[in-house]
């Protein structure tokens, strides 16, 4: 059975958000709980998901499968950036572009974007009228990360208020990636 590691984003999801759910309902998912979700520092969550994939490591399983949501999905980039373990596979949904103007000054220490390719599978989610990202600037780190992107149509932020409830179309996108990394580790 693969870990799922969930990696929410600024102020972390609310329990009707699609990510909450998958923590409920996804078997070996668990949350990457950060030290300040309001007063995010990139190192500090760095460390977080470092801590959390290296659980796995320990415990002798295979490498987990990341699930991020918008700063959750930076914070991802820039772990994968310093990473010495292994990871099978990452969904990113909805990317925070933290180089945006008037972007919130608890997220600048997100800046800059990290812009190399991610060492796993990746998969980038996002929406044509997210108000955090253009579709074109998620392109954009798709093509940095190496990531495939998948545009969502009129999907807003992709969170508890798009209104996606338990997400079916994001779980069958998420478990194509998991095939798609197996079939590449084979």
């Amino acid at each position: 059975m693969a870990r799922y590691l969930i990696v929410p984003g600024w102020g972390g999801s609310g329990p009707d958000h699609w990510q909450s759910r998958w923590e409920r309902d996804l078997d070996g998912a668990e949350r990457v709980e950060m030290s300040d979700w309001l007063g995010p520092r990139r190192a500090d969550w760095i460390l977080a998901i470092d801590d959390a994939v290296a659980v796995a490591r320990i415990a002798g399983e295979p490498p987990p499968v990341l699930i991020g949501h918008s700063l959750g999905c930076i914070a991802i980039a820039h772990w994968a950036a310093q990473a010495t373990q292994p990871v099978r596979a990452a969904l990113l949904v909805a990317p925070a572009d933290v180089e945006r103007p008037a972007c919130p000054e608890p997220l600048l220490d997100f800046a800059p974007l990290p812009r190399r390719a991610l060492p796993f599978p990746a998969l980038t989610i996002a929406s044509d009228d997210d108000p955090y990202i253009s579709l074109e600037r998620a392109a954009e780190l798709a093509r940095w990360w190496g990531s495939g992107l998948v545009p969502i149509p009129r999907g807003g932020h992709l969170n508890a208020a798009s209104g996606l409830g338990d997400w079916p179309q994001g779980r069958a996108l998420l478990d194509s990636l998991v095939e798609r990394a197996a079939r590449t580790a084979a």
